[in-house]
């Protein structure tokens, strides 16, 4: 290097003016502050979208596969085929559905109900680990089975008759071809009963004339007698409708009832809402009561008893406070589709890779009626908000870098004009433009040392503070408790390459000035 850093080391720290040093302190001082802060902004933007992921896959899959139709009794063949698919590491069914919770008299509305394998499911969703309060044991009954699917049995047959089978042409559960043909003799009944005089159903000739009459009873007239309640007119009615247990049963009374109930572990956000603890029975109502649309099938199951076995804190709001989880068989039994599911979902060992599965699935199905999806296009809208956020705060809070970059070109300029006589005299007696260009580009790349290593201290500082201190957040309106920080080397690095380029582009002009500076146009004014 020679004599160029020396000289740039030198007028870095000027004896002759203050004006000099002061600006190298301050230039030095701006990059440091820039290159801190963009390293923690970095630093926690990356922490929201890390800690966003964290939570969105802990309680869900990697890869869904799902039906266009709401028929999917066909899953486990399903399943045989992708479990095999290099990347896949765990395969479960499910089932979700919005439902409504009840305990005592405390109520949430639009919670998902999601019916999972307890067998299968610890392969695919982190949700173990998340368990803070009792376990997993119990979520499925012993003896559980799929429930059978309900059939129509205004229009179709549930089963061919004795001794004998069903139509043909309609098949098992097929349109009921006796039903019309009842109606038309119904009626053609009553139109020879009218022709032969008005009979009864029975076939016996219905009374006619005075006898047709209604009969007079002997029993007293109404008016007339004392109608004054039991207990006279002060009587007080009961606040409530009190019924016997014969005609009101609730499981929820009996302790050995809410034992044999079926298990559901839900989150604590909503266990906090409805006030609910371990082993407490709560109602679970499906919002569709009745006849379904498009079908005269009534829903086989409207409302059921479940026991709290299970409470999990996935630290993302909108996972615990709607989430409840139960077995996959119980969640089918408040439909009529029997043995169906709603999708398959999958784990995979890189989710970076998760797009590439799922697109080598979706050939493998090669089926139009089954479609595929991965993480990121189930959050696809979170998370492209949060990359857009990540890379328009770095570019606003790296304006601060450029910022000091001026007070280095300024801090540059004020040293050429001050050592002009100097740079004269070195090119006079054989100083070559490089080695005085070098001279200042030692002196910016100091600056921008310097003052990145500072900023990169100070930023690794104010994270690990973050970190430590767990700032607070309103999950409502940030979905997570406290602000997330991740610490990643190649953030740092690349805000302390990024912080010295700038700097280096800064040191050229004022330092191309000085090489290019004629020994006579230095010495002129002496």
């Amino acid at each position: 290097m020679g004599y160029p850093l020396s000289l740039a080391i030198r007028y870095m720290g000027a004896k002759k003016r203050a004006s000099i040093s002061a600006g190298t302190a301050f230039a030095i001082l701006g990059v440091m502050l820039g290159v801190a802060a963009l390293s923690i902004v970095m630093s926690v933007t990356g922490g929201f979208k890390d800690q966003f992921r964290e939570k969105v896959l802990g309680v869900n899959a990697h890869v869904l596969v799902l039906k266009y139709s709401s028929d999917f009794r066909e899953y486990r063949e399903v399943m045989a085929k992708v479990e095999h698919v290099k990347g896949v590491t765990g395969v479960g069914p499910f089932i979700i559905n919005p439902m409504m919770v009840t305990h005592g008299e405390r109520t949430a509305t639009g919670v998902l109900l999601k019916g999972v394998d307890p067998e299968l499911m610890p392969k695919v969703l982190d949700l173990p680990k998340y368990i803070t309060a009792g376990s997993l044991e119990g979520l499925r009954r012993e003896g559980a089975a799929p429930p059978e699917r309900r059939v129509d049995s205004f229009f179709r047959d549930p089963a061919p008759p004795k001794g004998g089978s069903a139509d043909p042409s309609a098949g098992v559960g097929g349109p009921k071809k006796p039903f019309l043909d009842a109606i038309r003799d119904e009626i053609a009944k009553d139109e020879e009963r009218a022709a032969a005089g008005i009979t009864e159903p029975s076939g016996e000739p219905r009374e006619r004339g005075a006898d047709a009459r209604p009969r007079i009873t002997d029993e007293p007239p109404m008016v007339g007698r004392d109608l004054t309640p039991e207990g006279g007119y002060k009587s007080e009615l009961p606040d409530g409708d009190v019924l016997p247990d014969e005609y009101d049963p609730d499981p929820c009374k009996s302790p050995e009832q809410i034992k044999r109930l079926p298990g559901v572990v839900m989150g604590q956000t909503l266990a906090k809402q409805l006030g609910v603890s371990l082993g407490d029975c709560i109602n679970i109502t499906s919002p569709t009561i009745g006849v379904a649309l498009g079908s005269s099938t009534i829903r086989p199951a409207v409302a059921k008893q479940f026991r709290v076995i299970a409470l999990f804190e996935a630290g993302f709001d909108q996972y615990d406070s709607k989430l409840v989880y139960t077995d996959l068989f119980e969640a089918q039994s408040f439909y009529d589709q029997g043995d169906s599911v709603t999708g398959i979902e999958m784990k995979v060992d890189d989710i970076d890779q998760s797009g590439a599965i799922s697109k080598e699935i979706e050939k493998l199905l090669a089926n139009s009626v089954y479609r595929t999806m991965d993480w990121m296009d189930l959050n696809h809208g979170l998370f492209t908000a949060l990359l857009i956020q990540q890379i328009v705060m770095s570019l606003v809070l790296a304006m601060i870098i450029v910022v000091a970059a001026f007070t280095v070109i300024a801090t540059i300029i004020m040293v050429v004009l001050d050592k002009k006589k100097e740079i004269a005299l070195l090119k006079a007696i054989g100083a070559r433009n490089g080695a005085i260009l070098r001279v200042f580009l030692y002196q910016g790349s100091i600056i921008g040392l310097v003052g990145t290593s500072l900023g990169l201290v100070l930023g690794y500082g104010g994270c690990r503070a973050l970190a430590a201190y767990g700032f607070p957040l309103d999950p409502k309106v940030y979905f997570i408790s406290r602000v997330p920080v991740l610490i990643r080397p190649t953030e740092f690095i690349i805000t302390g390459l990024t912080a010295i380029a700038i700097c280096l582009l800064a040191t050229l002009f004022p330092a191309l000035y000085a090489a290019r500076l004629r020994p006579a146009d230095g010495l002129r004014a002496e």
